[in-house]
């Protein structure tokens, strides 16, 4: 992960923001979960910045996507009872991996939050592409 390649995926998140004419926070955060980049858009809400952060924290702590965590969170999943303080269990956040020749292993995450939960997964799907891609 490098500060140009968080950039091009907190851009490409913004542009699928406008795409569905939703205003969003969007963070891109290392394999350690610190924060490499992060935008917020003009009208966006409050919160968006907090959960952003955390969605992309969560997806590299728990190496998963945060859509498929809220499910595994609630009451009778594997990780009922999981603490709350800095985990952001729904969707919009996405792991990102990479093949370091020992195998795959999660190198950072994306958080998105502003829209509904299927607009913040477009978002950091648009972002996780250019990862992807690059």
């Amino acid at each position: 992960m490098n500060l140009e390649l968080a950039l091009r995926m907190t851009e490409a998140a913004v542009r699928q923001a406008v795409r569905e004419g939703v205003a969003i926070s969007v963070a891109v955060v290392d394999e350690g979960g610190h924060l490499v980049s992060f935008q917020r858009m003009e009208g966006a809400g409050i919160a968006g910045p907090v959960l952003a952060r955390g969605k992309a924290y969560t997806s590299v702590a728990l190496r998963g996507s945060t859509a498929e965590l809220a499910a595994r969170t609630a009451p009778g999943g594997d990780l009922h009872g999981l603490p709350r303080e800095g985990f952001v269990c729904v969707g919009g956040g996405v792991p990102l991996w990479a093949d370091h020749g020992e195998g795959w292993r999660v190198v950072g995450g994306i958080g998105v939050s502003g829209g509904t939960v299927t607009q913040d997964v477009a978002c950091a799907e648009a972002a996780a592409e250019v990862w992807r891609t690059r």
